[in-house]
């Protein structure tokens, strides 16, 4: 038998946002066979094509033999490291810059207490959660395109 998670039909507010609709997940909608039969597979095939797909567009050379004595000009890693390559090549200080590195995990914890603070599964009817995750979205790739260009460019990204 599923735990079925109902709501307190009492509260005004609560009433009044039901009429506009909520999301069905909300009332203990079992996840068997919803999601893990038709979301979770859809999810998990997406997750396999992006990966096939950014291997096929960018994928991994065979550069020049490793010469212990010669340093190459610019030093890239690889694409998905991209983003902390550019905090750590743009703060003046590498202890600050490690300390950054080691706050996004760190942050990225908060998000489930951030998620928990609103009853809705919509993600447009949590804006805070949505606008820092579009925000951390729209910085990271900032972040990772910047590291692809020289240093003088990398924080305007050659637009300024």
């Amino acid at each position: 038998m599923a735990t079925i998670k109902k709501p307190d039909l009492s509260d005004p507010s609560l009433r009044a946002k039901l009429s506009k609709g909520m999301g069905h997940n909300y009332y203990g909608e079992p996840a068997w066979p919803n999601d893990l039969l038709y979301i979770f597979p859809v999810v998990i095939l997406g997750s396999i094509c992006c990966c096939v797909g950014l291997a096929v567009l960018d994928p991994a050379l065979v550069g020049e033999p490793a010469d212990p004595f010669a340093t190459p000009l610019e030093i890239l890693p690889e694409w998905y490291l991209y983003p902390v390559f550019q905090i750590l090549r743009t703060v003046p200080n590498k202890l600050l810059g490690i300390v950054l590195m080691g706050s996004i995990p760190l942050l990225l914890m908060l998000v489930p207490f951030l998620e928990n603070v609103n009853k809705f599964q919509n993600p447009f009817r949590r804006p805070l959660a949505m606008s820092v995750f579009l925000f951390g979205t729209l910085f990271t790739i900032w972040l990772g395109v910047g590291a692809t260009l020289p240093i003088d460019k990398s924080l305007t990204l050659g637009l300024f």
